[in-house]
């Protein structure tokens, strides 16, 4: 693994493909709070009551995270973390009519969609925001988040799709578990068919109901159940300091495609013997 420059976040290191995290000391989480995305097929107050059962910290759910702050410079943030070329490390426009939209997707998630921020900026943002009182690391926040983040490759000069920031708070995106992971290969297969045949690819929803294989879509009945172990991987990270589970199908693995996310977080046995303790 690799380091990052010090500017970025306290010794960040880049995990494989589909997560980053933050390396912080070891700690046990005694309380974790999960906030809500309400606009997303995920549901917090089923994630903390399954989380209950298997971890020793309080589990407590609250509102949208983003929603008790339109009024400061949250929209700024989101405007300045945008990811405007998938080649340039840059990012940011703040130019008054992006960030007016920033401050509707504020009010109105539902309007929010199609860019890509800067994950690392954004936990930044956010960990400002935490309260001054809940900042130590007994105390996890996990913001589910309607926006989809994304991190800096140095080793391929591009950007990457991710489902989760790991750290205080961890981040984990929605939108992020249908993206990031790379779904099956006929599914690119097909999308480059119909672009050579019509000029243009087809809507992704076209393709998913054409194409053969497990993968998560958008809003898919099975992101609660998904998120869940992501939300674990998050307590566990936080706890132990240790990476992701080397054990293939375990759910605090680490899968860079589909199929691999549906066996870890879907399929039995749901851990692998090391981490069994959390059945």
């Amino acid at each position: 693994m690799r380091k990052l420059r010090p500017d970025t976040v306290p010794q960040a290191v880049l995990v494989r493909n589909v997560f980053y995290r933050m390396v912080l000391p070891t700690d046990m989480v005694e309380q974790v709070t999960l906030y809500r995305a309400p606009t997303t097929a995920a549901e917090a107050d089923a994630i903390a009551e399954w989380l209950d059962k298997r971890v020793s910290a309080s589990i407590n759910v609250r509102d949208r995270f983003l929603s008790g702050h339109q009024n400061d410079t949250v929209a700024e943030t989101f405007a300045a973390s945008r990811v405007l070329d998938p080649y340039d490390r840059e990012t940011g426009n703040t130019m008054f009519g992006i960030v007016r939209y920033e401050e509707r997707a504020l009010d109105d998630p539902e309007r929010a969609g199609g860019v890509l921020y800067d994950g690392l900026a954004v936990q930044r943002a956010l960990a400002k925001r935490l309260p001054a009182s809940e900042r130590g690391l007994d105390h996890l926040h996990v913001p589910l988040l309607d926006r989809v983040l994304g991190t800096w490759g140095d080793h391929d000069g591009r950007w990457h799709k991710r489902v989760t920031v790991l750290g205080q708070p961890a981040l984990i995106s929605v939108p992020g578990l249908y993206e990031a992971p790379a779904k099956p290969e006929q599914y690119y297969k097909e999308k480059q068919k119909h672009a050579l045949l019509s000029g243009d690819a087809p809507p992704r929803e076209v393709l998913e109901s054409e194409v053969e294989g497990d993968f998560l879509v958008a809003d898919d009945s099975r992101t609660t159940d998904v998120v869940k172990g992501y939300v674990l991987q998050a307590i566990d990270y936080l706890e132990t300091g240790e990476e992701f589970c080397d054990a293939e199908g375990c759910r605090l693995s680490n899968p860079h495609r589909q199929p691999g996310v549906i066996e870890a977080q879907l399929r039995e046995p749901k851990f692998c013997p090391d981490h069994a303790h959390y059945e």
